[in-house]
């Protein structure tokens, strides 16, 4: 049994410019002690959001025209830095389903990958041609299609990549690993129950 595939993603998009976006921007240390990640998505880019003192800094994310929005779009090198699972887990809590970036940390995208969050990489100047878009045209609906790995957004349209192992496994539904073994626990145990134990020395 396989999680539900992952073919097309469409949303509005709200541009979170910059690059080298590290892990602990997009969730900060103190927030990561948590038993389970239930909450985390409120704490998302806390220190560029908003003052020590809790006062809004007019982020992108907390503008009126880009609420709701469900695909992030960012620069080079996105989700840097240590490989905290709390930051594709904030992200994925917080309502987004894909993030579309020049490229990616490897953690960070293997993590993002095992939550069903989809991340593709474009060139610079096709992320910059769709930040322009959506900051001029808020409403706009962009789609990412995993299987023609192709982003259209209004008449814009542009070519991503993704890692072809990842792209599989959202497309078959089969990204997650730790699910994918308990579906198949009866398999496990059964090959278990017929490898030989330890013999006496």
């Amino acid at each position: 049994m396989s999680l539900s595939p992952i073919r097309k993603i469409s949303g509005r998009a709200v541009p979170v410019e910059g690059d080298d976006i590290d892990t602990d921007r997009i969730i900060p240390a103190r927030y990561m002690r948590c038993v389970t990640f239930d909450g985390l998505g409120d704490f998302l880019f806390r220190d560029i959001r908003q003052t020590p003192e809790g006062k809004p800094k007019n982020h992108p994310i907390d503008q009126a025209q880009f609420r709701g929005a469900t695909i992030l779009v960012s620069g080079m090198n996105f989700g840097c830095g240590s490989s905290r699972e709390h930051a594709p887990q904030a992200i994925v809590r917080a309502g987004f389903q894909a993030v579309i970036a020049g490229n990616f940390a490897e953690i960070f995208f293997g993590n993002s990958t095992t939550l069903g969050l989809p991340c593709v990489s474009a060139k610079k100047e096709d992320l910059q041609a769709l930040t322009q878009l959506v900051t001029r045209e808020p409403a706009t609906q962009v789609e990412i299609d995993l299987e023609k790995l192709k982003v259209t957004a209004g008449k814009l349209s542009f070519p991503v990549t993704m890692k072809a192992s990842a792209q599989q496994g959202l497309l078959s539904g089969r990204f997650d690993a730790i699910a994918d073994l308990l579906a198949n626990l009866p398999k496990v145990k059964d090959l278990a129950a017929r490898i030989p134990g330890p013999t006496a020395p």
